[in-house]
């Protein structure tokens, strides 16, 4: 399983972060975006080093930049509510102020989750038990909030921007959209607040995740595929909102398990399964896919 993980890691650090972060804003992330890659490597070769000094001076290098990124979303989220507010006070259209402010929190979610991934990556390469959590533990935190919290919230903030800028497209797409972009990071939230409470929480969590995952899937199917310029970006979008139905029904049998003590998979057999499709099937599809619809 560690190679795997490993594996799926390395493509979250290398390249889905980076072209999130071009996503999320060309201009003001342009900067960061192009350096993050220098220390993403740091990140990457610390995976297959021993538990160790080394490892760990290099994941405390990644974990720096993680959170140096994650400093840019309290003031994004105070830039949102400014724009919101001088909106609502010149008599200004009611889809900006209503849909900007969910879109907002989602990517924000996304801005700050690589910062926990890094945490937890620095102690489990350190060999600490950070909050008493088995390394194994830690170690799936590391691509969980790579992609369950950077890419499942940024998908979700751009399928709410989407929704904002063509909020005719289907009968409802904008609150289910506007659901999305809160119910990701709600449940992102949620899940990691169950692993300080109990295994009934984290299914919570994974309730909440699931269900905002499967509007985006919904919102990507139904309302963003049939505008793609060509087929292929077309093929990406529809596999990535396939795999979101299955990936996540699997996330919702193992939380169910691990709170009832009813037959589940193990955590080898979910990284094989929901942790590679999410990262190559969803992640890597949904990054390549919306590349392509916002290029000039």
């Amino acid at each position: 399983m560690t190679v795997l993980v490993n594996l799926i890691v390395t493509l979250g650090m290398l390249y889905v972060v980076p072209a999130g972060l071009r996503l999320i804003d060309p201009a003001g992330l342009r900067t960061a975006a192009r350096l993050w890659p220098v220390p993403a490597a740091l990140g990457a070769l610390c995976l297959w080093l021993p538990r160790g000094i080394p490892a760990t001076a290099l994941a405390a290098l990644y974990a720096a930049a993680a959170l140096a990124l994650a400093t840019r979303a309290p003031a994004r989220l105070l830039e949102a509510r400014r724009r919101s507010r001088a909106g609502g006070s010149a008599g200004g259209a009611p889809p900006r102020t209503t849909v900007s402010g969910p879109a907002e929190v989602a990517v924000c979610t996304a801005l700050v989750s690589p910062s926990i991934a890094a945490t937890a990556l620095v102690a489990e390469r350190a060999g600490y038990r950070l909050f008493d959590f088995d390394l194994d533990i830690l170690a799936l935190t590391v691509p969980h909030f790579h992609f369950a919290g950077f890419t499942a919230a940024l998908v979700a903030g751009l399928v709410c921007r989407a929704g904002a800028t063509a909020p005719a497209i289907a009968p409802g797409s904008a609150t289910l959209s506007r659901w999305a972009a809160y119910s990701v990071p709600g449940g992102t939230l949620l899940v990691l607040l169950g692993y300080f409470v109990d295994d009934w929480a984290e299914l919570a969590g994974a309730v909440v995740l699931t269900t905002g995952m499967w509007a985006v899937a919904l919102l990507t199917w139904r309302d963003i595929r049939p505008g793609a310029r060509d087929r292929t970006t077309g093929a990406l979008l529809g596999t990535s909102a396939a795999v979101l139905v299955a990936t996540m029904l699997l996330a919702l049998w193992w939380a169910a398990g691990e709170a009832t003590g009813i037959t589940h998979p193990t955590l080898t057999w979910m990284a094989a399964t929901h942790g590679l499709g999410n990262a190559l099937g969803f992640a890597l599809c949904s990054v390549l896919a919306w590349r392509r619809l916002t290029v000039d």
